[in-house]
């Protein structure tokens, strides 16, 4: 970290700060750009919001004078403005990978279709794509970071997000030589497979959240799509559709993540999963088979072994986005990315009675929420991946509330990004 602050600084002095383009100006682009506007070294120059007032505001709120922010669609005018050492404002979503200065994006919508075609015209047009947007990695992640290795630029995860806090955990101990068992995350509350935007509207409000955004919190989807990220990463599978989501404290932990035959509710180890009461952390339950170890770790205050635990207690989201930008620009590393290819999927799940002929929406809506699954098994049984699902997915036949949904059940739009995207990864990878 002390290195980044020093080259950062270095940047600033020679007037060559790294220059970021974020799309996406809701609470989480908001406060990256509010935290980016602290940074030596790095600006948030390009905000592209389609309700341009939102991105003026995330700016203006970090303390950017106006006087320094221009407005505009227009290539040359942003190209010019950027030029200038100005920050730019634009509802145009295509000039993030089209702007000359633009270093790296960053994709904070939550929109897996923009998040497909950001990171797409981000690689082909040779910038760093951080994706704030786990509903897409999700999805086609593992086809995205084959087409940036291959145009040499770094397709990530970001610093903060509970994948990026886990995989900071895995590096940690599989560096230094430990066995890891088990990674996940912590959970605020019980999972409502009922929620939806009207359920959760008024406390939305409160926290200043999308309806759609927290009733995919709340019902639980957000969470699986975090685990299916956590294990494209690490290989690591769901030891139970959905996982165990147990109630646990730190210390109880290892009791729960051990094997059936030694007392837990496992069947397997190297396995991803949820727990209700440590969140906002994410944790790692790892072992080791050398006796000196066990005996360090004991007098670490580790536990008694065999498994022991590290746990993070905190992630601040786009706060640490930061981390992950500099990583990818100066490092050219990332912090996390689906290096092990299609290793789990959220598949989709009827959240009410649907009727052939009814449309569907999208995640944190009223027909669909979401549930881990290795994806050899969903792949075998035909299952959708919530993020294909959207406004334009027509029901084909009747289908009954908690019914897992098959292709043939629906009619996809075959026509976007994601989709296509999807079909090529199912192709080239598996």
């Amino acid at each position: 970290m002390s290195s980044m602050n020093k080259k950062l600084v270095r940047l600033a002095k020679q007037d060559n700060p790294i220059k970021v383009a974020v799309v996406g100006a809701g609470k989480m682009g908001k406060g990256l750009v509010s935290q980016m506007s602290r940074i030596k070294g790095m600006e948030p120059s390009l905000v592209i919001n389609r309700n341009g007032g939102k991105a003026l505001k995330a700016l203006l709120s970090a303390g950017i004078k106006k006087d320094d922010i221009v407005i505009s669609n227009s290539l040359k005018n942003i190209n010019f403005a950027l030029e200038k050492g100005k920050y730019v404002v634009s509802e145009d979503m295509d000039m993030a990978a089209k702007a000359n200065s633009i270093q790296a994006i960053v994709d904070a919508t939550g929109v897996p279709e923009v998040g497909a075609k950001l990171s797409i015209d981000a690689i082909d047009n040779g910038k760093h794509i951080i994706m704030l947007n786990v509903e897409a990695d999700s999805v086609v992640g593992p086809i995205l970071h084959k087409y940036a290795e291959e145009a040499g630029v770094i397709y990530t995860g970001t610093a903060g997000d509970e994948p990026g806090a886990v995989m900071e955990l895995y590096d940690f101990a599989v560096g230094l030589g430990f066995e890891v068992l088990a990674i996940g995350k912590g959970k605020n509350n019980p999972i409502n497979l009922d929620a939806n935007p009207d359920t959760v509207h008024e406390e939305a409000l409160k926290k200043e959240l999308k309806p759609h955004m927290l009733a995919g919190f709340i019902d639980g989807t957000n969470t699986m799509i975090e685990m299916t990220c956590m294990a494209n990463a690490t290989g690591f599978v769901p030891d139970i559709r959905g996982g165990h989501g147990i109630v646990s404290n730190i210390d109880d932990l290892t009791s729960f993540f051990r094997l059936k035959e030694e007392g837990g509710v496992l069947d397997k180890y190297k396995i991803v999963d949820y727990v209700r009461g440590i969140a906002p952390g994410v944790f790692l339950v790892f072992t080791t088979n050398l006796e000196e170890i066990h005996s360090q770790l004991e007098y670490l205050n580790m536990g008694a072994g065999p498994n022991y635990v590290l746990y993070r207690p905190y992630h601040l989201t786009s706060l640490e986005t930061p981390n992950t930008i500099y990583d990818a620009c100066v490092n050219n590393r990332a912090t996390i990315a689906p290096t092990e290819g299609v290793i789990a999927d959220t598949v989709t799940i009827a959240k009410k009675d649907l009727k052939a002929g009814e449309r569907l929406d999208r995640i944190g809506g009223y027909t669909v929420y979401g549930s881990i699954e290795e994806h050899t098994v969903a792949k075998k049984g035909n299952l959708v991946p919530i993020g294909l699902i959207d406004e334009n997915a027509k029901v084909l036949r009747d289908i009954k509330k908690g019914e897992f949904i098959t292709y043939d059940m629906i009619q996809l739009d075959t026509s976007t990004n994601i989709y296509k995207l999807r079909m090529i990864q199912e192709e080239k990878i598996g």
